[in-house]
């Protein structure tokens, strides 16, 4: 049996930080990082979808795990997303994130062209070959990717010893069981969609890794505790709340992680830029918006949490 405690819990998606240039920021992501350790977080899970990976340079994403791992290496468990549209960048990705001793890599399949399941797995194993001292997992996105991990590619991944689990963030509930079952005592299975935290834990889920943990870590390190303590209806009560914090961040018609970077500036001081095009940043128009959601969240710690 493998020791995977480490995973379990809390562990939000790291954002992009930039510079007022649109570059990367070495402060900012330092200050995002430290932001985490003190809001008591399992762990991270950088330059996934939040961390704009796909708008990235392969020496950006090496900046931002750099930075990352100088603050919270051995403070909390670090997750890398290596994964890009050609192996050959991946495996570069790969072992410059074993070279600073992450806990895991994590990986999409490649997206655009339609690849048979036998290509995905290679396509896996190779960068997963390239830190063969790091464990290894799987990022099931398919309403992004186009690429649905299903139960007999996932067979065909945990013949790899260093796969240890699955993020999903496929939307049927179902597939956290699926996962979870094939995959065993020995392997974890992470929610993905944050809409549905609660749902995903009781279905099998043992940890969390979310796009808005960031906006609202202590609602969700909560609704966690709530669910290990079994208080179901006080966790439902919650997760509909954060629910209703998530409606406001992605109605602005900026694009919601500029609206998550702008709620972190307003409710904790953090200067984490914008986004990078072709996503969207906030506008004039958006100001109520990004306030409306900042003071939800504020007031919804002050609900459950009473701060």
């Amino acid at each position: 049996m493998k020791n995977l405690e480490k995973y379990h819990g809390i562990i939000p998606a790291f954002y992009a930080c930039y510079d007022e240039n649109g570059e990367i920021s070495r402060e900012g992501v330092r200050s995002l990082a430290e932001y985490f350790i003190e809001k008591g977080v399992q762990g991270l899970y950088v330059n996934g979808s939040s961390g704009e990976c796909i708008y990235q340079s392969v020496a950006d994403r090496k900046v931002v795990l750099e930075e990352v791992m100088a603050v919270a290496k051995g403070k909390l468990t670090i997750i890398a997303h290596v994964a890009c549209n050609n192996t050959k960048d991946s495996v570069e990705l790969a072992r410059h994130a074993e070279s600073l001793g992450v806990d895991a890599i994590a990986a999409i399949p490649p997206i655009y062209f339609r690849l048979p399941e036998y290509s995905v797995a290679q396509y896996w194993n190779d960068m997963s070959a390239a830190a063969p001292n790091t464990d290894f997992v799987i990022y099931n996105i398919p309403q992004l990717a186009g690429v649905a991990l299903t139960p007999s590619l996932y067979k065909e991944m945990l013949k790899n010893e260093r796969v240890i689990g699955v993020k999903n963030s496929s939307m049927p509930v179902q597939d956290i069981q699926t996962f979870a079952s094939l995959g065993g005592d020995d392997h974890v299975v992470f929610n993905g969609p944050d809409e549905q935290f609660l749902g995903g834990r009781l279905m099998g889920a043992a940890a969390g890794i979310g796009g808005t943990y960031g906006a609202m870590p202590e609602l969700f390190l909560k609704l966690n505790q709530l669910i290990a303590d079994k208080d179901l209806e006080t966790a439902k009560e919650l997760q509909f709340a954060i629910n209703d914090i998530i409606k406001h961040l992605v109605a602005a018609h900026g694009n919601m992680y500029a609206v998550i970077k702008e709620v972190l500036r307003i409710n904790e001081g953090l200067n984490l830029g914008s986004v990078r095009a072709p996503l969207t940043p906030v506008c004039e128009s958006d100001k109520a918006v990004v306030e409306g959601a900042a003071r939800l969240i504020r007031e919804t710690k002050e609900r459950f949490l009473g701060v």
